[in-house]
């Protein structure tokens, strides 16, 4: 981390220091009492089922040379005298703000990545893109919400060129204060679905999330949009740029004469709506993944890459897991997509288990949460899509089994004799499938909303994958 004086720190808190130890410097930002080290700040953040301010003796006892508090839950004495104590109004507010003036202090360029579906491919493909030009900084795992995003711009410094930061989001007014701590140059909304509408209740709520992350744009910024989605089409700015990608209309950066492999896609690029000669190429599957790599081409742009420069990036992609991360056996593959689900990325997922070569073609699809009073239409719409696509098998489990099933039946006909199978757990899921219906050659897809735990299935499955 870069330097932040105690004045400053306390300021940007807008603290109060109630027990003034023997202050040293820090070392690291933490809110986990499991994973302080000597001199680290801790931030006590207090959650629906823990309470960091018990534990600052812990903290104390660990080394921490601060604790920020928002409630007095220790006993003076058992704080060692190199522990400063900083009270403030709101923890997880002052997390925020601490981000954002350390975020204020950093000689670099911030990507921001939101959207209903295709953030963490974006993320990955953008910042694989500008890694042969700049040194690059990408969101670890699903640190995208009001916690995980600051514990990620603390891990920055001024080693870094560019930060591609993911931002996620439940309601109205998260992104705006990412945006607040983040302050990025450049802006990516992927698109605007139907994830959340049972929290936001229309699309266009959604779309007014998503905006926020434009809040703190000036004419110097740059909001990249997909202007196939519907919503986002209509999107209009006189106070910052706009740039598009499409593989439909006319746009900034645009697709066509486009290939879908087993595990890749490739494509050539308009500018401008110029045809170039332009070639790319990038280890993802799906049509999906051909947006995505607008976004990443898009940036490069952005930032004088050249062509060469971008497909020399593209090169060094690293996928996160549990993101259509297909897994290879000697009896059957498996496309583990269990980090999370909603329509558009179920769609998304079963296009990529129809284009991959098997003999049988099986979705284990779980519960999509959020959707509100149309979950019921929501999960009947994927059943009748994975019919259209010819599943051979739909392993259905969760809360709306009947949906799916009743979705999947409705667009039954001679064409497409494929079957509804319900479970009420994973083990006789898994059991029956194993014993009835995978052989070799087969390719099955798992996936469900991220609290369905769907990851389970994939490890029950990798134990049989190759015999």
């Amino acid at each position: 981390m870069e330097y932040m004086s105690f004045e400053e720190i306390v300021n940007a808190v807008n603290g109060k220091v109630i027990l003034k130890g023997i202050y040293n410097g820090f070392n690291k930002v933490n809110s986990d009492t499991r994973e302080i080290e000597e001199k680290d700040i801790f931030i006590a953040l207090k959650g629906e089922k823990f309470n960091g301010n018990n534990y600052v003796k812990q903290a104390s006892e660990k080394g921490a040379s601060i604790c920020i508090v928002d409630e007095v839950k220790y006993v003076e004495s058992e704080i060692k005298n190199t522990t400063t104590i900083i009270q403030v109004e709101n923890t997880r507010k002052a997390l925020l703000d601490l981000a954002e003036f350390y975020r204020s202090i950093l000689d670099l360029k911030v990507i921001g990545i939101t959207g209903s579906v295709g953030k963490t491919s974006t993320k990955d493909l953008v910042a694989a893109a500008l890694s042969s030009k700049f040194k690059v900084f990408k969101t670890e795992g699903n640190f995208n919400n009001e916690i995980g995003l600051p514990k990620m711009i603390f891990k920055l410094d001024n080693s870094y060129d560019i930060a591609v930061l993911e931002m996620g989001m439940n309601g109205l007014g998260e992104i705006h204060n990412m945006a607040k701590a983040a302050r990025p140059d450049i802006a990516i909304i992927t698109n605007v679905g139907t994830a959340h509408i049972g929290k936001l209740k229309s699309r266009e709520n959604i779309l007014k999330a998503k905006m926020e992350i434009t809040d703190f744009f000036s004419e110097k910024n740059t909001l990249i949009i997909n202007i196939d989605n519907d919503m986002l089409s209509k999107v209009t700015s006189d106070s910052y740029k706009i740039r598009k990608v499409s593989i439909k209309e006319k746009s900034n950066i645009s697709a066509f004469n486009i290939k879908l492999m087993e595990d890749s896609v490739e494509f050539y690029i308009k500018e401008n709506n110029r045809i170039t000669e332009e070639k790319i190429t990038a280890q993802v599957p799906g049509k999906h993944s051909v947006l995505n790599c607008l976004f990443a081409v898009m940036a490069g742009r952005i930032f004088n890459m050249s062509y060469d420069e971008i497909r020399r990036g593209l090169l060094n992609l690293k996928t996160t897991k549990m993101r259509l991360e297909t897994i290879k056996g000697k009896r059957f593959t498996i496309i583990n997509d269990s980090y999370n689900a909603n329509p558009d990325s179920m769609i998304a997922a079963i296009d990529v288990l129809a284009n991959l070569k098997g003999k049988k073609k099986i979705a284990i699809l779980g519960t999509m949460n959020e959707l509100g009073e149309n979950s019921g239409e929501f999960h009947r719409k994927v059943g009748r899509y994975a019919c259209e696509k010819n599943v051979d098998f739909l392993v259905a489990l969760g809360k709306y089994t009947e949906d799916y099933k009743a979705g999947f039946e409705s667009f039954h006909t001679s064409k497409n004799r494929g079957k509804v199978l319900t479970f009420k757990d994973y083990d006789s899921a898994v059991d029956f499938l194993l014993k009835n219906c995978l052989s070799k050659g087969d390719v099955v897809l798992v996936k469900a909303s991220r609290s369905m735990k769907f990851e389970d299935i994939v490890s029950k499955l990798k134990e049989s994958i190759n015999n």
